[in-house]
């Protein structure tokens, strides 16, 4: 491979930390934490802090691999070399459709976005733009890349912050309620805090689980972060703390000033929260910050599918056009094929019944699930080609080493077994066993023209 087609390295710490908060902590925490609560109730707090846990298994079985050996395409990488080629093409291919279909909901969501202030310019024109500012963001520089992510990141999470120390200031001194304190006597006297049982809180695990989606591109940032050794540990150790505390903290604060059972029956907790204060910009402030939390995912979505790509066709499992990478050592042909795809897949959303939409979409729950088992399985396999004497001597090791990732795949599969419970959520499985088998059957080809 010549010099001309390597990326080059200029992610910091700081840049990769705020990537994978960016990427974890998306309109999900925003509007979708609602459907989980109405599940649990809230036990759900003890559903995110058990999600929190198994995210971390992952992200740390990544870490290890990561460390030891930084790779551009990271887990599809893993997976061929340490569980066959036909794993990895499978992880990659599967992964960069999960994300493109990601991206279209996200470029979709930034055009309802912007409606709501500017409700006379088609949608349309906000989705063209957004494709076109965020390619160019791409096209220019990883540093320029990084540095966008973390001021788009930044945002969302000092919102979620002054969110949480409104929230504790109106629990105990009655902040904006009066000066009536509210106490957190909601957490337990609507039903109870199993108040649909042990069960309903099993059963909200899923929809927990793909909260913490995105975690995983750490390990993307592998082949362009500047030093990997120090970078990729420092980010994985505090990231899942921080989405923990994220999550649990702001549910912490709503299931406490409102009964569990309204939240999410009029508009965003998180509105209702900053209007509670007496902050009339309420809806606008929110609007503001899930702009920015759509920009920042579009922009992780680019830039993930952009590297698995590159690194995809090093491997031989993607086409060769995708190795070429500009001066600046950006990966381009990706960056410019994942801007066309995504404008018209954003054309053919608006013509689709909601139902064949319905069926694409699913995917991400099951690529979501794929990802994260081949993670793990990876890491049991490239401990097992080392040796166990190399594998006590590992920089930044996963605690528990394979037991832990296998206690990992484990609940990975009650996961599945939850959706194929759910009838919603079964189609999913079937429209993943649907891909595998077109996957396969373009396995077959691409080897025969190898």
């Amino acid at each position: 491979m010549q010099e001309t087609n390597k990326l080059k390295r200029g992610l910091s710490t700081r840049h990769i930390r705020f990537m994978a908060l960016g990427s974890a902590i998306g309109t999900g925490l925003f509007y979708g934490s609602a459907d989980a609560i109405k599940m649990a109730g809230p036990s759900v707090l003890l559903a995110y802090i058990i999600g929190g846990a198994v995210a971390y298994i992952i992200m740390r079985a990544l870490g290890e691999m990561s460390v030891n050996n930084p790779q551009a395409s990271s887990f599809s990488r893993y997976a061929q070399d340490y569980l066959g080629p036909l794993a990895g093409y499978i992880t990659g291919w599967t992964y960069c459709f999960e994300i493109l279909i990601v991206a279209i909901a996200d470029v979709t969501a930034f055009g309802i976005y912007m409606g709501v202030w500017f409700p006379d310019v088609p949608h349309w024109i906000w989705v063209l733009s957004v494709v076109l500012i965020i390619g160019a963001v791409n096209l220019m520089s990883v540093k320029v890349f990084g540095e966008v992510e973390f001021w788009f990141s930044f945002f969302k999470v000092a919102t979620i912050i002054v969110m949480i120390l409104a929230g504790f200031g109106m629990i105990i001194w009655g902040l904006g309620n009066g000066g009536q304190p509210t106490g957190i006597h909601n957490l337990w006297t609507n039903g109870g805090f199993f108040a649909h049982g042990i069960v309903g809180m099993l059963l909200s695990l899923q929809m927990v689980m793909f909260a913490y989606g995105g975690i995983e591109i750490i390990g993307i940032t592998a082949g362009e972060a500047k030093d990997p050794a120090i970078s990729i540990p420092r980010a994985i150790n505090s990231v899942p703390m921080r989405i923990l505390v994220f999550y649990v903290g702001t549910l912490f604060v709503i299931m406490s000033i409102y009964p569990w059972n309204q939240v999410g029956t009029s508009g965003s907790p998180f509105v209702l929260t900053f209007q509670h204060l007496g902050i009339a910009a309420a809806a606008s402030i929110l609007n503001f910050v899930v702009l920015t939390a759509s920009l920042s995912a579009i922009n992780s979505d680019v830039f993930g599918v952009g590297r698995m790509l590159h690194g995809m066709a090093q491997q031989g499992h993607a086409p060769k056009i995708f190795m070429k990478v500009s001066a600046r050592g950006i990966p381009w042909v990706t960056v410019v094929v994942m801007m066309f795809a995504m404008l018209i897949a954003v054309y053919l959303n608006y013509l689709m019944p909601e139902k064949v939409f319905l069926v694409i979409a699913s995917l991400a729950t099951f690529a979501t699930v794929w990802v994260w088992i081949m993670i793990l399985l990876s890491q049991i396999a490239f401990r097992r080609k080392i040796g166990k004497e190399a594998a006590s001597k590992l920089n930044f090791a996963l605690p528990g080493g394979s037991w832990t990732a296998g206690v990992g795949v484990a609940f990975l599969v009650f996961i599945i077994g939850l959706i194929g419970y759910f009838p919603d959520t079964r189609i999913s499985l079937y429209v993943g066993m649907v891909w595998i088998v077109v996957l396969l059957l373009g396995y077959k080809l691409v080897r025969k023209q190898a």
